[in-house]
C-alpha cells in the first residue's frame, strides 16, 4: 500500500513539475496576462518628429510582445498641464498597470497621479525627480544621447571639411547653426556634444544657437534656421521635433542634422544623418517588469551598448567620404571608454577648463543650485548621476548658449 501510495505521490509531483515548465515555457514564447494594460501619454501626435518617435517605439514592443490594441492605450496632444493628471487618471481607471509619459512638463503631474495610485507603476522620460520624491511606483527614464549627438557631430564635421576643402568656405568661417526649443540641460547638454564631435574632426568650428521657445513649432524652426543661414551658417543641426529646419535647409542648400527621425524623404540634397533614442529597450523592460512582477529602476539610463543611443541611416548622397568609417571606429572607442564625449581637455568654459570641483545641479530644488561634484577621470559625468542630462555651460566657441 506504501508503495502504491510513493507511486501516486510521485506521479503527482512529475506532473507538477511538468506542468510548471510549461508554463515557464509560455512566458518564453511571449505568453502574457490578458488582463495587462499599459498606457501612454504623449505631448503631440505624430506630426512631432519627437513624440512620433515614441509613438512608433511603443507600437513595435507592443507587437514584439503580442500584445492586443485593447490591451495599449494611448493619449495624444496632452499638453504640460493638469490635462496630463487627468489623462494618466482615465488610464488608471481603464484598468493600466503601467502608465508612461514622454514630456518633461508631465513629470508634477505624473508624480500626483503616482502618489495616488500606488498600485499603478508610472513611467516618465526625461524627469529628474524619481531619485528623490520617495515614491515607490514612479520612475524616471533618459538615455546617453549626448553620446549620439557627438557622433552626429563627426558627420558634420567631416562634411564641413569636404566643404572646406572644395573651397566653398575657408576653414575660420566654418559656423554651424543650431535651432534649440528652450536653454534647458537637455538641449544645452546636446548642442554641446554635438558641437565637441564636429570639433573633434573640425578644429576651427564655430557654433550659434536660437531658440524657439517651443518643443513644435513648425514656422518658428524654420524662421531660426533661416535667420542662422543667413548669419553665415554653413550646417544646421537642431533639437526641436518639426521639420521646419531641415526644410529650410533643403530650400537653401545647407547640409542638415536632425533629430529622432531620418528626414532624407525632407531633404534628399541636404539631410545628412540623425541621433535618435530609441524607446524600444526601455519600454520592454518597463512592461516585462510589470508583468513579472520585477521591480522597474527608479532612474534609467539607456545606453549605445542597450540599443537605447542610435543613429539614423547615413544619407551616404550628402555625407563625405569616409563619415560611415569614422562613426563606426568612434562608436566602439565611446563603448570601450577610450572616448568620453565632455573630455576635459577639449573644450574650455570662458577660457578655463573645468576642474573636480567643478558642481552641477543634479538634485532638484527650486532654486537649481548645483550640488554635486561631476569631474573625476579627466571627464564630465554626464548622465551617470541622473538619467535627465545636467550638463548646463557655454562652452567656448557656442553662442547664444544663454539668451539675451
Amino acid at each position: 500500500m506504501k508503495r502504491i501510495l510513493a507511486l501516486l505521490l510521485a506521479a503527482v509531483m512529475v506532473f507538477a513539475l511538468a506542468a510548471c515548465g510549461e508554463k515557464g515555457k509560455e512566458v518564453d514564447k511571449g505568453g502574457v496576462d490578458e488582463d495587462f494594460k499599459v498606457g501612454f501619454i504623449f505631448l503631440h501626435d505624430e506630426n512631432s518628429t519627437y513624440d512620433k518617435n515614441f509613438i512608433d517605439a511603443a507600437k513595435a514592443v507592443q507587437a514584439e510582445l503580442g500584445l492586443t490594441d485593447e490591451q495599449v492605450m494611448f493619449k495624444i496632444n496632452i499638453p504640460e498641464t493638469a490635462a496630463c493628471y487627468e489623462a494618466a487618471l482615465e488610464l488608471v481607471d481603464a484598468g493600466c498597470d503601467v502608465i508612461f509619459g514622454d514630456s518633461f512638463g508631465f513629470e508634477s503631474h505624473l508624480l500626483k497621479a503616482a502618489q495616488e495610485h500606488p498600485e499603478v507603476q508610472f513611467c516618465h522620460a526625461t524627469g529628474t525627480n524619481a531619485k528623490t520624491a520617495g515614491v515607490a511606483n514612479y520612475h524616471n527614464a533618459f538615455a546617453s544621447i549626448y553620446e549620439g549627438r557627438y557622433l552626429a557631430g563627426i558627420a558634420a564635421g567631416m562634411k564641413l571639411n569636404e566643404m572646406i576643402k572644395e573651397g566653398k568656405f575657408t576653414a575660420e568661417e566654418a559656423k554651424m547653426g543650431y535651432v534649440g526649443a528652450f536653454p534647458y540641460a537637455e538641449v544645452i547638454s546636446g548642442f554641446s556634444s554635438f558641437y565637441l564631435g564636429a570639433k573633434s574632426v573640425c578644429p576651427t568650428v564655430t557654433m550659434e544657437v536660437k531658440y524657439t521657445n517651443s518643443w513644435f513649432d513648425i514656422a518658428k524652426e524654420k524662421e531660426a534656421a533661416q535667420a542662422l543661414i543667413q548669419s553665415g551658417c554653413k550646417l544646421i543641426s537642431q533639437h526641436a521635433d518639426s521639420e521646419g529646419a531641415p526644410k529650410a535647409c533643403e530650400e537653401n542648400g545647407i547640409p542638415n542634422v536632425a533629430y529622432n527621425i531620418n528626414t532624407a524623404s525632407i531633404g534628399p540634397n541636404t539631410a545628412l544623418i540623425s541621433s535618435k533614442i530609441s524607446w524600444e529597450p526601455y519600454m520592454k523592460l518597463m512592461i516585462e517588469s510589470v508583468m513579472n512582477g520585477k521591480e522597474i529602476p527608479v532612474d534609467y539610463t539607456g545606453t549605445l551598448a542597450t540599443g537605447s543611443v542610435q543613429l539614423t541611416e547615413l544619407n551616404t548622397k550628402v555625407a563625405a567620404a569616409g563619415t560611415q568609417e569614422a562613426l563606426d571606429a568612434a562608436i566602439e572607442k565611446l563603448k570601450n571608454g577610450e572616448i568620453h564625449v565632455f573630455d576635459t581637455s577639449a573644450f574650455t568654459v570662458g577660457g578655463k577648463a573645468l576642474d573636480e570641483n567643478t558642481l552641477a545641479d543634479v538634485v532638484p530644488d527650486a532654486n537649481y543650485e548645483a550640488d554635486t561634484k561631476v569631474v573625476s577621470d579627466g571627464y564630465y559625468h554626464e548622465s551617470e548621476y541622473r538619467s535627465a542630462p545636467y550638463f548646463f555651460m557655454q562652452i567656448d566657441g557656442i553662442t547664444g548658449v544663454i539668451p539675451e
